[in-house]
């Protein structure tokens, strides 16, 4: 099956969420809006009137479906074509070598690039912040691990290492006393996670919303720590990143990407916006999406709250310098 998904003129949506499924519906009228939703129609002087954008399966990508599916990119001028990567650091790849103009991942793949002078990345939109046991690690309630003090020296599944999987799984262990250094870190998609978790694969797993309720109701999986508590409450997740040279030639085409985001952002904090998403596209039954625990949707950028990233990633050795979030940021635009 292709990885990459056209979203042209048909409003085509497709939403892979939970369980690794991808499913492919009409976009018309899902959420209540249409192509031909109101809207400023402000793109029409884009560089680039067709950009590829890489996507990973979790609810944080809600506002881009929603932007997709109800017209929004559209409006702006713009025909989007979504690629799938397994992971922040596949995305980043991907990003790097040509294959999309943008590119979603977690924060942590973005520094770390940008501190190994990888690639010249700039930030054009903010994605979510961790809500409340939005991100935890579990394992099975008959496991020797009850708490994060018994985390030291164990196999912990996570989708790769230096995401926001083994950042913030290493930031609650540190503020705990916990060492971290010897966790052998697993790399697994995360439909697998829980299911290598019940089979004995690995010792714990770092899972995200849908996939901690799921788990939970397949697996038997249960909450070891809520990575989204203490030094990392609130503390941003992911966002999409661009190289500097495809911003500097293509000003108003990032801009209407922005104002996109923007308005599909504002919509996703309605709730019932992302439960039929849930139900209708990633096989989760209506009373899964109705507990589910969603991240907070961000569109735009805070540097002073998205330099918590780059620092802690100093503090942990993962980037050698302090990186200044602000000069990364792209001029932000204003919803029409």
């Amino acid at each position: 099956m292709s990885s990459r998904r056209g979203y042209g003129r048909r409003g085509f949506l497709s939403l892979a969420m939970a369980g690794g499924v991808a499913l492919t519906a009409s976009g018309c009228g899902l959420l209540g809006g249409s192509d031909d939703s109101g809207g400023s129609k402000g793109g029409s002087g884009v560089e680039k009137a067709k950009i590829k954008v890489s996507i990973m399966p979790t609810i944080d990508v809600a506002p881009f479906h929603l932007a997709v599916q109800n017209g929004y990119f559209k409006n702006e001028g713009l025909e989007v074509e979504a690629v799938d990567a397994a992971s922040g650091d596949a995305s980043l790849q991907k990003l790097q070598a040509g294959e999309v103009d943008i590119a979603y991942a977690s924060y942590t793949p973005f520094f770390i690039a940008k501190s190994k002078g990888a690639a010249d990345i700039k930030l054009v939109a903010d994605a979510s912040s961790a809500g409340p046991k939005s991100t935890e690690v579990v394992a099975m309630p008959n496991s020797n691990i009850k708490s994060v003090h018994d985390l030291a020296g164990k196999k912990i599944g996570i989708t790769a290492t230096n995401t926001i999987c083994d950042t913030l799984t290493k930031s609650v262990m540190r503020d705990n006393g916990v060492n971290f250094t010897d966790v052998k870190w697993v790399s697994l998609r995360f439909p697998d996670i829980g299911p290598a978790v019940k089979r004995g694969d690995i010792d714990a797993g770092f899972l995200t919303e849908p996939f901690i309720t799921q788990s939970a109701k397949v697996n038997g999986t249960v909450e070891v720590i809520d990575t989204a508590s203490g030094g990392t409450k609130d503390f941003p997740t992911a966002g999409y990143g661009s190289l500097g040279k495809f911003t500097d030639a293509n000003p108003k085409t990032v801009a209407a990407f922005q104002r996109a985001m923007l308005r599909a952002t504002k919509e996703a904090s309605d709730r019932s916006k992302i439960e039929p998403l849930m139900i209708q596209y990633s096989k989760v039954d209506e009373a899964t999406a109705k507990i589910t625990n969603l991240l907070t949707f961000q569109s735009t950028l805070d540097a002073r709250r998205i330099q918590r990233v780059p620092d802690l990633l100093q503090q942990f050795g993962s980037i050698q310098s302090k990186i200044d979030v602000q000069s990364m940021i792209v001029p932000q635009a204003n919803a029409s």
